[in-house]
Formats: structure tokens, C-alpha cells, sequence
């Protein structure tokens, strides 16, 4: 019998995780209703994430490779890390240069309070790496130019904090296209990897949320404007209406991941694999989505969906032909 998944997705329980471990560790003893209150989540859910590290941990799962979490009568916590925490941690080439190669790129977002240390880390990680690894690749890892993402996420931000209306050139791509959009930036944030600027729209007269990286230049305007409210970081990544199409997915193995970094609703586990809905406004990034995903996913509907994956397909074997 096909079983549906709890609201709580493993994305949300790890990104809580990731902040209410340190949080514990530093602050032993902190009561449930303290840390529900910090961390806006129900008790329910702090219980269940907490639950969840107990059998966390490394092989062979002994006494001393499991993370501890005490609950007392009173409602306060403390988390007893595992003892492979103490000790330093050991990569391979290969992880430490693509760790090496995402901060670097972390480093050159503007206005990051962390930056002092992260240089400092990289400045180690670089010289355990040696010329002989960072050589092969020197030259090839630029800064973006001006008017690229960093430039326009420090632009958006100043904007944001200045309340000064501009004038974006924004390629959507779910439909392929450039276009110039008039905005109030209010809120500028980060999420799974990405930068997020939310406005108000003044042609399309609503709230939009714009990927900063897909912003291709951003002109200052001089007027100003009255903010009002947007939400920012915490917010869903979509913002459901009546214009919603349901796309119903059959996932497989190498496409499960997909139920968990966009907007899903009726996720049901199946024998054949992991059935969802996707709500969306444009089928043209779904149809991206399925060249992305090969033959892991499977259409179940809408029926026109799969003639534009198709077509989607042909555009892009021309492209390299």
C-alpha cells in the first residue's frame, strides 16, 4: 500500500539540525521551549529532529561513534557529540580541492561577516594542497566581472538597505527569455546554494522573487520607496496561486533528490519509485528538468509535458550537432 511522506522534508530537519547541534553544544541545558522559539518549530518537530541523532553517527555505531542527546524531566536538552569530533578531519585531494574551489567562490560574496576566517582556511588548504594540484588549475578559476553575480548581489543589497527602486535585466528561465523588470528590493537572502532578492514587481504589480546569479545587470534609479513587509529568508522558493499546473512525476533512484530541493505536494512512495506533484506556472523549466534527469524520471502528467520534453531534447541535440 503506497504510504504518503510526512510535511517535514529531510532538506528542512538537516538545515535545523546543522544550526540547533552547535547552538546546543555551546548552550548546554537550553529548554524545548527556548530552542522552539529560536528556531520557529513546533516541539513536535524539534523532538522528532532530536530523536533523529541518536542513531546518528560512523561505523561500527559503538558508544563513542553515535551522537548522545539528553532530554530531562524539566524540558532541557544537551547533546554529547561523538568522540570522531574531536578528531581532525582527514580528506582526500580530491575533497579538499573541491572544498577549496567552493570557498573561494563563497568568498567573493559581498558583505560576508565570516570572510576573515574563511580566507584564513583557505589560505591552509591551499598550502596543504601545493602547486602541484592548485597548478593544473591556475588561470581558470576568475572573479566575476563587473555587472556579474557578485556585482549584482552587492548592488541588490545596497538597494534593499537603501530602499531605491531599480531597473533589473533578468533572463526567467522558464520560458528562455531576457527581459527588463522595474522592482522595490525589500529582502535579499541565501537558500540551498543560491541568492534571492524578493521585490515588488511594478509591471507584473505583484511580490516576484528574482535568482540573483541570473541577474545580468542592475541600474540605480534614484527614487525611492516604502517597503511593504515582504518576507525574506524562510520563505518557500515558490509561491503557489491559481495559475498552478500539477506536473505529476514518477522518480526513480537517481531522481528521488528531486522530491526534496523543489516544491512538492502528494509525495507517495511506490515499488516502481517515488510518485510527486510539482506545482508550477511554466512547463518549459520541467521539461529542463526532465534532460537533467534522463531516463530516472517519468511523466505521469499533464500529457502535453512530454511532447515539450521531447522537443526540448531535439533543441539541444541540434545545438551540438
Amino acid at each position: 500500500m503506497p504510504v504518503a511522506r510526512g510535511p517535514s522534508k529531510a532538506s528542512a530537519r538537516l538545515r535545523r539540525l546543522l544550526v540547533a547541534i552547535p547552538y546546543l553544544v555551546k548552550h548546554p541545558g537550553t529548554p524545548i521551549e527556548e530552542l522552539t522559539r529560536l528556531f520557529s518549530v513546533s516541539q513536535r518537530d524539534l523532538l522528532s529532529d532530536l530523536n533523529l541523532l541518536f542513531v546518528s553517527g560512523l561505523p561500527p555505531y559503538g558508544p563513542g561513534d553515535l551522537i548522545e542527546v539528553d532530554v530531562d524531566d524539566e524540558g532541557r536538552v544537551w547533546v554529547d557529540l561523538a568522540d570522531y569530533f574531536a578528531r581532525p578531519l582527514r580528506l582526500t585531494r580530491s575533497e579538499a580541492l573541491a572544498l577549496y574551489l567552493r570557498g573561494k567562490e563563497l568568498l567573493g560574496a559581498p558583505g560576508l561577516p565570516e570572510a576573515a576566517a574563511l580566507e584564513s582556511a583557505l589560505a591552509k588548504l591551499e598550502d596543504r594542497l601545493g602547486p602541484e594540484t592548485l597548478g593544473a588549475i591556475e588561470g581558470r578559476v576568475a572573479a566575476a566581472e563587473a555587472d556579474g553575480p557578485s556585482d549584482a548581489l552587492d548592488r541588490l543589497r545596497q538597494a534593499a538597505a537603501d530602499r531605491e527602486r531599480v531597473e533589473i535585466e533578468y533572463y526567467a528561465a522558464s520560458r528562455d527569455e531576457t527581459s527588463t523588470r522595474s522592482i522595490e528590493p525589500e529582502e535579499v537572502f541565501t537558500s540551498l546554494g543560491n541568492w534571492y532578492v524578493v521585490a515588488w514587481d511594478l509591471g507584473a504589480g505583484g511580490e516576484r522573487m528574482f535568482r540573483v546569479d541570473r541577474v545580468k545587470a542592475v541600474r540605480e534609479t534614484g527614487e525611492r520607496f516604502e517597503p511593504r513587509g515582504l518576507a525574506g529568508a524562510g520563505r518557500p522558493l515558490y509561491s503557489r496561486s491559481r495559475e498552478d499546473v500539477p506536473v505529476r512525476l514518477l522518480l526513480r533512484t537517481g531522481a528521488r533528490w528531486v522530491a526534496e530541493y523543489y516544491e512538492t505536494t502528494d509525495v507517495t512512495e511506490r515499488e516502481d519509485g517515488l510518485q510527486v506533484t510539482i506545482p508550477t506556472k511554466q512547463l518549459a523549466w520541467v521539461a529542463k528538468l526532465l534532460l537533467r534527469l534522463g531516463g530516472e524520471a517519468v511523466v505521469l502528467d499533464p500529457p502535453e509535458l512530454r511532447e515539450q520534453a521531447r522537443e526540448a531534447a531535439l533543441e539541444t541535440l541540434a545545438r551540438y550537432r
